[in-house]
């Protein structure tokens, strides 16, 4: 849940389904923002809103919004509905999950991706290892524009995919199986709170100082 922040009135662009249950929402872009923030949205304007990074670069015409339709979730349902010409309610963008041009690494799980779609497409690709978790091939999202700009710094791992052309396995045990990982680095973490801590538990292990380790927890 969202802290009560004032929202205003958009109208939605597109809701494009890109993956089973999974959607990218889009509409007009008419604030600035960091890469790395979120904005609360709702269907109505005195509801209790929900909070979702942003994908789109910061001078992308569109803000995207990347979302998993949960079926007994409050808002989701109705998010994947919504056609071009329909009316939500978005805040004003906020949040301290922002990274500049220097080396770091990248860690998300599923749509934990989001913001670093959103740095990447704002030009802070440079110097980064992408590493995503996801189940399936399917889940990767954004994986075609991300390969062509990260290339062999974006690491897929796929933990529920017999036959796949990825890694197989989860983003925990690749990180788990390098000889080496780099101590005088940021290492940005999101996905779910499990996924966090278990990385962030693994970093320490390897000696990364705990403040190199800079976290975004999704429910």
């Amino acid at each position: 849940m969202a802290e009560k922040r004032k929202l205003e009135k958009k109208l939605v662009e597109s809701v494009a389904c890109i993956a089973p249950n999974i959607y990218v929402l889009s509409f007009k872009r008419d604030f600035q923002f960091i890469a790395g923030q979120v904005v609360a949205i709702d269907v109505t304007d005195d509801a209790q809103p929900r909070l979702y990074s942003i994908a789109s670069g910061e001078k992308d015409e569109l803000v995207e919004i990347l979302f998993d339709e949960q079926p007994k979730g409050k808002l989701t349902p109705k998010l994947s509905k919504l056609k071009k010409g329909d009316t939500i309610y978005v805040s004003e963008p906020f949040g301290t999950f922002n990274c500049g041009g220097e080396k770091a690494w990248w860690i998300a799980a599923g749509t934990g991706i989001a913001p670093f779609v959103s740095m990447a497409r704002s030009g802070l690709g440079v110097h980064k290892m992408l590493i995503h978790g996801g189940r399936k091939d399917e889940n990767f999202y954004f994986a075609d524009y991300l390969q062509k700009e990260l290339t062999y710094s974006y690491i897929r791992c796929c933990s529920q995919q017999q036959e796949t052309i990825n890694y197989k396995g989860r983003l925990t045990k690749w990180l788990k199986n390098q000889h080496e990982l780099p101590l005088d680095i940021k290492y940005y973490l999101c996905g779910s709170a499990d996924m966090v801590v278990q990385v962030r538990d693994i970093l320490i292990s390897r000696d990364v100082p705990f403040h190199n380790i800079i976290s975004e927890t999704y429910f």
